[in-house]
């Protein structure tokens, strides 16, 4: 016997409601056309007025609904377990069109974890951010948990008011218009390159690389040594554990070369270091992760920065480095 309910349900699209019957005691009325009803699970249903999304299961109880859009997934997100971790990978069909992008954007992803990972692990509570730009790696860290103190280094008057003004809310971000490198000096610096301005002019390979180094104006900036700004960065701090960042476009060495014996101090680094050399001058790489080793950090992880197009070789890698003495005793 047909209940009321269900009678009154019937009258509904005479009144200019429509109804979607979900089941017994359940229904959706809408007065702005009718739903698509879309069964993810026992009990669990996906409603959408127009019916054009592709659901892929991502866990027990857990989907992605994404909107079938032509040229975009077309329904073809795959969902790739990441070995025995538990996680999983959804990767749209259209992505492998560009294997250079997915990888590079896999590493970016993988290196900013390993980094928040490793400064979790070895107690950091300082990192020197050298070479910061508008304060791109300090936002990272603080939306991947990091919430010990950073204290970054900006040399360009134009980049470092971007700079100080991203980092006013945050009490325990310092800033500094300096640059850093392996004496106390005045310098000038290439600017008008975006992120890649440098003390050190383009290579051959690097302007046949980047238009954009086919211009320049230079600007006089104040150069300190690391180790001379370490007292008051780290000021405050009980039992500091400070993690050195540099990205400073082939001057990396002379950062760290202006630390002198106080780069022991420092429980990890990061540095960028290049296998196709873009600035005259630079290191190649296996001299810069040599000197890094001789002062006693190793190696726990290298991610692709960007590759040449046409071949596919690497240009730069970001490798992270840590000192072993300097890990958590375990059990």
């Amino acid at each position: 016997m047909e209940t009321l309910y269900r009678r009154l349900l019937k009258l509904m699209p005479r009144v200019g409601v429509q109804v979607t019957d979900l089941g017994p005691g359940t229904a959706v009325v809408s007065r702005r056309g009718g739903r698509v009803r879309t069964p993810l699970g026992p009990g669990t249903d996906l409603l959408s007025r127009d019916g054009r999304y592709k659901v892929t299961s991502a866990a027990q109880d857990a989907w992605i609904v994404a909107r079938d859009k032509k040229g975009a997934s077309g329904g073809r997100l795959r969902d790739v377990p990441l070995g025995d971790t538990g996680a999983r990978l959804l990767v749209d069909g259209a992505a492998g069109t560009d294997e250079r992008k997915l990888q590079l954007a896999a590493a970016e992803y993988l290196c900013h974890q390993h980094v928040a990972a490793m400064l979790d692990f070895y107690g950091v509570n300082c990192v020197f951010d050298v070479g910061a730009n508008t304060g791109q790696y300090a936002k990272r860290l603080r939306r991947l948990g990091y919430k010990g103190r950073i204290v970054s280094f900006e040399p360009t008057a134009e980049t470092f008011a971007r700079l100080a003004k991203a980092a006013e809310k945050d009490p325990e971000w310092r800033v500094y218009q300096l640059g850093l490198g392996s004496e106390d000096t005045v310098s000038s610096i290439h600017v008008g390159w975006k992120t890649m301005n440098s003390l050190l002019p383009p290579s051959e390979y690097g302007r046949d690389r980047y238009q954009r180094f086919a211009t320049t104006r230079t600007e006089e900036i104040q150069i300190r040594r690391l180790d001379g700004v370490m007292e008051k960065a780290l000021d405050g701090i009980d039992d500091p554990r400070p993690f050195l960042k540099m990205d400073t476009q082939g001057y990396d060495l002379e950062v760290f070369a202006g630390a002198g014996e106080r780069i022991a101090d420092f429980v990890g680094m990061q540095s960028e270091v290049a296998v196709l050399r873009l600035y005259e001058g630079s290191p190649e790489m296996n001299d810069a992760i040599a000197t890094y080793e001789k002062s006693g950090f190793g190696i726990t992880g290298m991610y692709p920065v960007t590759r040449e197009a046409a071949t596919g070789r690497v240009v730069e890698f970001d490798c992270v480095l840590m000192r072993a003495g300097a890990a958590p005793a375990t059990d």
